[in-house]
């Protein structure tokens, strides 16, 4: 069977790797090979591994996370088959940190546990890059960098392939009996985000424009850290977990005036007691404070931190940094089953292009690595019965049909959009803010046909859609706040799925 894998981070590798034994698989990936979300992960990988820890306690603490959104059943899978997949991946050669032979194991916000391991101190991601790209280039994968997945090809209501723009800048088709969608996210849509440039959600926008579901688009989440300079980069909650605090710009503790579990309370919480605190001091930043960690711990523990804030001339052994919320994860994206299917025939996505319904309203940390990890095993396993000829799964609950995205107005440039979001669907909502920016990414369009013009198309059709689900879900829940919905509703403690109409297009394809 000839499958066809868009992505190449931890989920897109894991997922050719594992099919690669019996498939022919073709890998996809925009830029160069190592360029993902998981190439600057820091703050590690959770899983039970430990005697003092549990399977139980790590599913516990995922559900509490996510606010009562979570499907339990993928909690179950994701915290019951990490460890083993955390060990396949030391297997193929992912060294990560000891003491004296054992696992070093950090604490972050809301877990239970000290159960988050890490390698090369915070380069955790950079790691498992490396030893899975490794791996994927031993076995017999065609490989196609600089390749850009414009749309997916659609036959007879089955995906069939995918249509990319070359190297070259030339468009062409790829046939397929399966596409595996691990696009990543799309941090892009924000004025802040730690994620890379290439984070322009072109998987899950080809999906959408496909007909396929989408569920919990309202949900993204904010990085409480990131040093507030250009380019956002990310400061670890692992920081934090191991004795960092936060001040204002008067030297002041405030995060225990939010949460009793001040710095360490759940990251929406965090983020949103930052943007408080900047909010009361004119906007400026907030400062994380390591001193009290000392140089050469910092340095030791958090060399690509350290590094960070050097580059930007802070010396955080002697003084605190500015920090600032930012753009982090995204809890929404394509419905998926246990087995990565989504609702189209010949489609799965695996990864942060997924929602699979393990982090419900909000990720627990260092939960994505693992999810990513477990899924795309899954998913590569279940190719060969649920790959062609399978019929999609049927999602419980019925899906809202939302208008088409149409393109017709004014042409706008990224960054507005950006603006917009960050100021109108950001950390806090309130009815009239997105009825605004609904308004305002309506009268937007698109003409062009460049890789450029096609990402700032799938951010503006994605964009239409957060706000829609970010408009229907009237509460606060996780890392979904409105101002004038501040409560949680039991009655709304589900998950939100939309899909648009479209008619499937007929295209010759070409191997």
């Amino acid at each position: 069977m000839r499958v066809v894998i868009v992505g190449t981070g931890i989920a897109g590798l894991i997922t050719a790797y594992r099919a690669s034994a019996r498939h022919e698989v073709v890998l996809v990936t925009k830029s160069e090979l190592a360029e993902s979300n998981t190439k600057y992960a820091q703050g590690g990988i959770a899983a039970a591994l430990f005697p003092d820890d549990s399977v139980e306690s790590h599913v516990e603490d995922t559900l509490r996370a996510g606010d009562g959104l979570c499907d339990p059943e993928a909690v179950r899978v994701l915290c019951g088959e990490g460890p083993q997949r955390v060990r396949d991946l030391m297997a193929l050669g992912v060294e990560f940190d000891r003491i004296n032979g054992e696992l070093a194991r950090g604490h972050e916000a809301a877990h239970s546990a000290r159960r988050v391991i890490h390698a090369g101190g915070d380069a955790t991601g950079l790691a498992i890059e490396v030893a899975l790209l490794r791996a994927v280039k031993a076995v017999a994968v065609e490989l196609h960098e600089y390749t850009f997945m414009r749309d997916l090809i659609m036959i007879d209501g089955r995906v069939a392939g995918v249509e990319v723009v070359d190297a070259e800048g030339v468009p062409r088709q790829i046939g397929a009996d399966v596409v595996v969608l691990a696009s990543g996210g799309a941090g892009q849509l924000y004025s802040h985000t730690t994620n890379p440039a290439v984070t322009t959600g072109d998987g899950i926008a080809a999906a959408l424009r496909a007909g396929a579901v989408l569920s919990d688009l309202e949900f993204y989440q904010f990085h409480p850290t990131s040093l507030a300079v250009r380019g956002n980069p990310l400061v670890s909650e692992a920081v934090r977990g191991d004795g960092a605090i936060l001040v204002d710009e008067h030297g002041r503790r405030f995060m225990f005036d939010v949460h009793p579990d001040g710095e360490l309370a759940p990251r929406d919480v965090v983020a949103r007691g930052i943007a408080r605190a900047m909010a009361a001091q004119g906007g400026r930043p907030v400062l994380l404070d390591a001193t009290a960690l000392g140089r050469d711990y910092l340095a030791q523990r958090f060399p690509g931190i350290t590094a960070a804030c050097l580059r930007h001339e802070f010396d955080w052994a002697l003084e605190p940094v500015p920090v600032t919320p930012a753009a982090h994860y995204w809890m929404g994206g394509i419905r998926t089953d246990l087995q990565g299917r989504t609702s189209l025939p010949g489609l799965f996505a695996v990864g942060e292009a997924a929602s699979t319904g393990v982090h419900g309203a909000n990720r627990l940390a260092s939960n994505s690595l693992l999810e990513s990890l477990v899924f795309a095993w899954r998913a590569a396993d279940s190719l060969d019965h649920d790959g062609r000829g399978a019929d999609a799964p049927a999602f419980p609950g019925a899906s809202t049909l939302v208008e088409a995205p149409q393109h017709g107005g004014e042409e706008f440039d990224r960054a507005e959009l950006q603006h917009l979001m960050w100021e109108s669907v950001g950390l806090e909502r309130t009815a009239a803010g997105l009825a605004r920016a609904a308004a305002r990414l309506a009268s937007w369009t698109v003409t062009g046909d460049t890789v450029a013009e096609c990402e700032k198309r799938n951010l503006l059709d994605l964009a239409r859609v957060i706000v829609h689900a970010a408009q229907r879900r009237e509460e606060s829940r996780g890392a979904h706040a409105r101002l004038d919905f501040p409560d949680t509703r039991p009655d709304l403690a589900r998950s939100y799925e939309l899909s648009v109409p479209v008619a499937a297009r007929a295209l010759a394809v070409s191997a």
